[in-house]
């Protein structure tokens, strides 16, 4: 068992509900989490992280949308500076457009939230910004039913990362 996940089982329930936020914004999610602590190893963490998600509703995945900056935007200054980091890096690839698909990712933006009621999900990890628009560009095109379940499985894969960056943090302050 890694040194990081040593700790996160080690947590009062408060203390791994508000770390375990970090990595998704639904409460419900969170406190689902650290309620199934002990996990023996890190496929049981991300076994347990999977199946509570897919147990939630609409409204749990709404929730953790909206704690996503919208692709290609600065993440806002309130919440943990980790997941602010953490979103900065997951949008690397976005950072880096050119003007016209910067451009074309903000009027994307708009059009998804106004056409589906949320913001734009996608696991921007190793996507350059254009294949991000693409994506944006592919998804407008589903019905609202179709798109909510793959906004929901982008949200899980972020989870799954932003989980090994939690435990690679919480080792890294047990080392200090």
């Amino acid at each position: 068992m890694s040194a990081g996940l040593e700790r996160l089982n080690q947590l009062s329930p408060a203390e791994a509900e508000a770390e375990l936020l970090k990595c998704c914004g639904s409460k419900n999610w969170a406190r689902g989490m650290a309620e199934s602590r002990p996990f023996r190893d890190a496929g049981a963490l991300a076994d347990a992280a999977d199946r509570i998600w897919r147990q939630l509703g609409r409204e749990d995945w709404l929730a953790a949308f909206r704690c996503h900056p919208k692709i290609g935007e600065k993440p806002a200054q309130g919440g943990a500076a980790e997941t602010r980091r953490w979103a900065e890096q997951e949008q690397s690839g976005a950072r880096s457009a050119k003007d016209d698909v910067r451009a074309a990712l903000a009027e994307g933006n708009r059009a998804y939230e106004a056409h589906f009621g949320y913001i734009y999900i996608v696991c921007a990890t190793g996507r350059t910004s254009e294949e991000m628009l693409a994506l944006l560009g592919q998804r407008l095109q589903n019905d609202p039913d179709t798109e909510l379940r793959i906004a929901a499985e982008e949200q899980r894969k972020i989870t799954r990362l932003r989980l090994e960056r939690l435990l690679r943090e919480l080792e890294a302050r047990v080392e200090r």
